[in-house]
């Protein structure tokens, strides 16, 4: 549906329309990536990883076979020149309740300096009216709340069909380890979570760990799931970072609709880093994304690994 709409608005302005094949690339950076982790015990995000491996290297690419100085896309976000660190930035939207610049986090100097946001300038409004005076045929198009790849939002049926024979039946534990249910693969469940555990309890339980070693789910209360700090790898910066920068202050995202949360951010040897907030953070989960902010400007980001507790 999304093409055929791309190609009726193309027909509707009287442009050139092509359809590049990412077929290979998407399934192999995106969909296997996205599978694998859920069958460790994580909780992906593959539309952050599709942007830093499919659509913007493999559009640039294909601007460069077609001559095309820049590639501009609907992406609710701005970029901007700075003189004063001679770089661009990413920054978040005008219309910050439609931001997407936590997913574009990984975006780089020779990204930024090729890409267009038009619609980060204007509210979600006004880009309706817009297209409404251009009489485009999506003009009341309803927003996809869903993952591209996984129809009517049932990951749990897309990796049961994808990845074949993946059910592990295990335990649901507490805290202590005393089995309160069974399970039948922790890909089924994600920190946070509060229904669909398959236990009887006296009082709401929350998933507050996976173990895939185990191969167990760890329930406990509400305030079990809350966090002091977590490990980031796969580290990226939107600028050039200065070297001798062992640590910064920063507002964290740890989901793209959790609210910032001030901390601190060390980076460590192993190109890791340690992020202290300066409360403790509800429902960190392990293969989600931090993304650091200074103000309205994106410093960067990296894949959450480990969560440490905050008792």
């Amino acid at each position: 549906d999304a093409v055929d709409d791309a190609r009726r608005v193309a027909a509707t302005l009287d442009i050139p329309y092509y359809v590049p094949n990412f077929r290979e690339e998407f399934a192999d950076a995106v969909v296997d990536d996205f599978t694998r982790e859920y069958l460790q015990g994580r909780t992906p995000n593959p539309c952050v990883r599709c942007n830093q491996f499919v659509r913007f290297d493999g559009l640039l690419r294909r601007a460069d076979e077609l001559g095309v100085d820049y590639v501009a896309t609907g992406h609710y976000a701005r970029i901007a020149y700075d003189d004063h660190r001679s770089e661009f930035v990413l920054k978040k939207a005008v219309d910050e309740r439609k931001d997407q610049s936590y997913m574009l986090h990984t975006l780089q100097q020779h990204h930024l300096s090729r890409i267009l946001f038009p619609l980060g300038e204007i509210t979600k409004d006004r880009t309706r009216a817009v297209a409404r005076e251009l009489r485009l045929p999506v003009a009341e198009k309803p927003d996809s709340q869903e993952i591209c790849f996984v129809a009517g939002k049932n990951y749990k049926r897309f990796l049961r069909e994808y990845g074949g024979d993946i059910e592990r039946p295990g335990n649901v534990v507490d805290g202590d380890g005393t089995i309160l249910g069974t399970h039948r693969g922790v890909h089924e469940f994600t920190v946070g979570q509060r229904k669909g555990l398959g236990i009887t309890s006296d009082r709401p339980r929350y998933v507050v760990a996976l173990r895939p070693r185990e191969n167990q789910v760890v329930v406990g209360d509400r305030e079990d799931a809350l966090a002091d700090s977590v490990i980031c790898s796969r580290l990226t910066f939107t600028g050039d970072q200065d070297g001798s920068l062992r640590s910064f202050a920063a507002a964290v995202k740890i989901r793209y609709r959790a609210r910032e949360e001030r901390a601190r951010v060390y980076l460590q040897d192993d190109r890791t880093a340690r992020v202290e907030f300066d409360r403790p953070v509800w429902g960190a989960a392990p293969g989600q994304l931090a993304v650091f902010y200074d103000g309205d400007r994106v410093i960067g980001g990296g894949t959450i690994d480990e969560v440490l507790a905050a008792r």
